[in-house]
């Protein structure tokens, strides 16, 4: 069955970058261009075996988004991984505590982000 990876990133470009990484290795890419849009993709039924969302975007960031995410029971164990510009510690205790699975820094290259996900999804 092929694994569904739901990319939350205000950029167009980034989500187009992503979904074409995650269809060219097999796996089945959703999308949504902010934290909102992605929590009422999910609360209507969307069910990712993996999320991926930016930090900063518009509106609900990502550490705001992840906090919403894990308050939806179908969805509290489901690997969440950070993509973002932003590398200090204390943004990764934060993004950490909200409850994501991981870290990447943008820019990521595919290979790396491939990778990662592989040690995520199981």
């Amino acid at each position: 069955m092929t694994k569904t990876i739901f990319c939350v990133d205000d950029s167009t470009t980034v989500l187009l970058s992503l979904t074409a990484i995650l269809a060219k290795a097999g796996y089945g890419a959703e999308k949504a261009a902010s934290g909102e849009e992605g929590l009422n993709r999910l609360k209507g039924g969307l069910k990712p075996d993996l999320i991926l969302t930016d930090l900063n975007m518009p509106g609900m960031n990502g550490i705001e988004f992840i906090r919403q995410v894990r308050q939806l029971p179908n969805l509290r164990f489901v690997p969440i991984l950070f993509l973002t510009t932003e590398s200090q510690q204390t943004k990764r205790a934060e993004a950490k505590a909200a409850g994501a699975s991981g870290w990447l820094v943008k820019p990521v290259n595919g290979e790396e982000l491939l990778n990662t996900i592989r040690l995520v999804i199981r």
